[in-house]
């Protein structure tokens, strides 16, 4: 059994990054938990404590199902062949 702030914690999340005023972007960010944490609880965590409790909660990181629709797909190319070796090397 999970404990009754995580229970919490769980039915927050489920509810969006919107119903906590993060209404631009609708993805958790380990910021934007620590700051519902914060708010309910007043403690804060740094980021690296917040990252413990959803994988406690065996919660996962997400990736985007879609790529952004300003890609470029010469410009990723390029990037790849010029700027990724480079990169790659340190």
């Amino acid at each position: 059994m999970k404990p009754g702030w995580c229970v919490w914690l769980a039915a927050e999340l489920e509810k969006g990054p919107a119903a906590h005023g993060w209404r631009e972007d609708q993805r958790w960010t380990l910021a934007r938990v620590a700051t519902v944490i914060a708010r309910r609880f007043h403690i804060r965590f740094s980021l690296a404590q917040t990252w413990r409790i959803p994988r406690q909660m065996s919660w996962s990181v997400q990736v985007p199902g879609r790529r952004a629709a300003e890609r470029t797909e010469t410009a990723v190319a390029a990037w790849m062949k010029e700027t990724w070796p480079r990169v790659e090397r340190r």
